[in-house]
Parts: C-alpha cells; sequence; structure tokens
C-alpha cells in the first residue's frame, strides 16, 4: 500500500468538494481530492441545477410539522418516509420535529437568510473564473399555483420569505402566462427574479474541476472509509488508500457521517433520496425553473433536455429507487405537459440532510485539522462557492465568517 501526503486533502468530488479544492489551488494550497466516483456526479449532477436564493426557509417549519404524518405516509406526497427505514431514522426524526418549532424554525431561516443573501454573486464570479459565465442564465424562478386554494396556502411562508430579504413578484394569471407561455392556465405564480439556473450542472461541475486541475489540484479515484489523527495532521485511509495531510475536508455528501464519526463528531445526517426524469428535446418549453407548488418538484430547462426534479424520501443508502417515486414526478410533469414523449432517462442520488436544514461547516470538536463540510441538503449547488470560501479561511486559519457560525458542528454536542 503506497503512502502519499498532501497538505490538504478534501474527500468528496460532488459540488462542495470541487469548490473547496478550486479555492484553495487558487490559493497555493497542495490538493488532492480523493472520491471513488467522477467528480461532479451524485445529487452534484442531478439536482434541479438552481441558485436558490429564496430557499431562506428550512424543510422544518411549523407548517411541515402540522402536517407531518400525512405528509410521510402519503406514498404520493412530495415528502415520505420508506417504512422500512423508521427505526434507524427515529433519532434523526425526533431531533426534525424539534427543528420544526416555532422558535427554532424561526432561527434556522434566519440562518440560511444569513447565509444564502450572497449566493448569487459568489457563483457569478466561480463561473466568470472557470469560464462557465453562458451555462449560468439569469433566468429567475417561478412558484406556478394551479389553484387559487393553492396559492393562498403558501401566502403566509412568501411573506416570510419577503420579510427575510427575499425578492418576490407576485404575478397574476395573465402576467404568469406572458412570462411562461406554454404552461397551461394558472391562478398566479411568485417569481424569483434573483435565481440563477445552470443550464446544464454536470457540464459546469466539470469545469470546476477542470480548473481545480489547472491550478495544480489533483485527482485520486479511491474511497475515504477513516479518518486517523496523526502526528501533523491526518491520515485519510480506505481499501487501497493511506495518505497522510496538514488538514482533511470531509465534503462527502450523504456518505460523511462515518468518516465525521471517525474523526470523534457524532453529526446526525442522514439521507433523503432525490430522482430526476429526462425528456431530450431541442428547445426545452419553459424559459426558467418552475415549481408547480402543490405538486413538489422542479420542471427545468437545461441544454437540450427537460430535466424534471425533486421530491424527498427519507430512506438511506441502500435501498434501490422507488419507481412510484418516478412514476409521481412523471404523471407530475405529464399533467402540466400532456405530449411528453416517454422520459429519455431517470436517476435517483443521495441528498445528505441535517435535521435543521443547516450544513455542517466548520472544524472537528477534535480538532482542526479536520474540517467538516457537508450536510448541505437542497442547498448544496447554491452554497458551494461560499463555503469554499469559508473552508479556506479556516485552513488559512483566518478569522470566521460570522454567517457559517450557525453551521459549527459542535452545535449538536
Amino acid at each position: 500500500m503506497e503512502r502519499q501526503s498532501a497538505e490538504v486533502a478534501v474527500i468528496g468530488a460532488g459540488v462542495i468538494g470541487l469548490s473547496v479544492a478550486l479555492r484553495l489551488a487558487a490559493e497555493g494550497r497542495e490538493v488532492v481530492v480523493i472520491d471513488p466516483e467522477p467528480p461532479g456526479s451524485g445529487a452534484s449532477y442531478g439536482n434541479a441545477g438552481v441558485v436558490a436564493d429564496y430557499a431562506v426557509l428550512p424543510v422544518g417549519t411549523p407548517a411541515v410539522l402540522a402536517s407531518l404524518p400525512r405528509l410521510m405516509f402519503d406514498r404520493t406526497s412530495p415528502l415520505a418516509l420508506r417504512g422500512a427505514a423508521i427505526p434507524a431514522l427515529a433519532p434523526w426524526l425526533l431531533r426534525f420535529l424539534r427543528q420544526s418549532l416555532p422558535a427554532p424554525a424561526r432561527r434556522n431561516a434566519a440562518a440560511l437568510a444569513g447565509l444564502l443573501g450572497p449566493a448569487v454573486a459568489a457563483w457569478e464570479a466561480m463561473a466568470e473564473e472557470v469560464g462557465g459565465t453562458d451555462l449560468l442564465r439569469p433566468s429567475g424562478s417561478l412558484y406556478a399555483y394551479e389553484s387559487a386554494a393553492s396559492m393562498q396556502a403558501t401566502a403566509r411562508e412568501l411573506a416570510w420569505r419577503r420579510d427575510l430579504g427575499v425578492a418576490i413578484e407576485m404575478l397574476g394569471p395573465a402576467e404568469a402566462a406572458a412570462l411562461e407561455p406554454r404552461l397551461p392556465p394558472l391562478a398566479g405564480a411568485a417569481h424569483f427574479p434573483q435565481t440563477r439556473a445552470l443550464a446544464d450542472p454536470g457540464l459546469m461541475l466539470s469545469l470546476v474541476a477542470e480548473a481545480a486541475a489547472e491550478r495544480g489540484a489533483t485527482f485520486l479515484r479511491a474511497g475515504a472509509e477513516r479518518l486517523v489523527r496523526s502526528a501533523g495532521g491526518v491520515t485519510v485511509e480506505g481499501t487501497g488508500l493511506r495518505l497522510h495531510a496538514r488538514r482533511a475536508v470531509v465534503a462527502a455528501g450523504a456518505h460523511a457521517r462515518s468518516l465525521a464519526r471517525s474523526a470523534g463528531d457524532r453529526i446526525p445526517l442522514e439521507t433523503e433520496r432525490g430522482y430526476h426524469l429526462e425528456w431530450d428535446m431541442a428547445v426545452p418549453p419553459l424559459g426558467r425553473p418552475v415549481c408547480p407548488v402543490a405538486r413538489g418538484f422542479y420542471l427545468c430547462p437545461m441544454a437540450g433536455r427537460l430535466r424534471a426534479a425533486g421530491t424527498v424520501e427519507l430512506g438511506g443508502l441502500s435501498a434501490p429507487p422507488s419507481p412510484h417515486r418516478l412514476a409521481l414526478i412523471e404523471r407530475g410533469a405529464r399533467a402540466i405537459f400532456p405530449d411528453l414523449p416517454a422520459p429519455a432517462r431517470s436517476w435517483m442520488g443521495f441528498r445528505p440532510s441535517l435535521p435543521d436544514s443547516l450544513p455542517a461547516v466548520g472544524p472537528s470538536r477534535g480538532g482542526a485539522e479536520v474540517i467538516h463540510a457537508f450536510g448541505h441538503g437542497h442547498i448544496g449547488m447554491t452554497l458551494a462557492p461560499l463555503t469554499a470560501e469559508a473552508v479556506a479561511d479556516m485552513v488559512a486559519d483566518r478569522p470566521p465568517r460570522p454567517e457559517f457560525g450557525p453551521c459549527a458542528p459542535a452545535r449538536f454536542g
């Protein structure tokens, strides 16, 4: 087993790990990125491709808490729970329930708003740095309401977002039709004009990986299984892997929990299984990401295809995809666009989810030679450049960014 070394080992080559590697390499750090899969695969490839400045509300809120039994055990719900996973999920669910109470939910929303404020500007800067500006579209995004009841049901939530600084334009039926003429008639829509959309998330991440490599980062196809603190840093170990680094950044997404535990941190990370379907077409029927709110997924126009992505299924890493979740997305997409052909492809991936909807970004309790950067849930793509800047500050021993204070891994005790 060949022993290797690096100044910084970044574990995980998703959008968080790649962004961290780019920022550290740009600062002259010697970086090795470790992942058993190709860079930019997993949830970073399969998401809705939205830089979601409006995503300031946690998953757990009093409204969700009130409807949780119906949501979780209805197979057609946008948020569902695999029955076989309930025993393993119970500790996480208890934490989630507590975080859904009014006071914690307000606190979590304020923390998310503090994180997300600079996200669009950070993405614009990173896209320019890697030559991907054309892939970052200033299209805005749309919440589409198919009925007046659906619109009324989210009025309080929209007001909460607006109070937290989110720009929202409320549109009537005619205005919504003018913005997206191929949608069926709507009762109205909420337009988020500051949102950016990725024309091709996979291609953008390829550009980030290439830019990191051009600045000196190297990539190692291996699976990290544990972290062992040692003299002068930490050793990353796995099958066929033994790499000593001065710092290790755990950016392994949904696979990070056991690595964090090996470093001495018990972080309540669980897995949301996300799905998408894609239809190939030269010109998608939408000009921006659209969420039919009552259906709980996004219709996302991308380069050469329409992607329908979303729903939340709590169910762990090992179970096969749930066909009924894909069928739910397809039925919803066909309710909007009845003439869609058969999907060209389907996908399932794993979102790393923490009970308070905030990521774990900060040093390990056992020492700053291990830095955690995972658990971003639905906003990993959105927060990647900002997380990278925060991690770079930690590696350089610069003062911490106060907006990341609520994300400290030590908050879990």
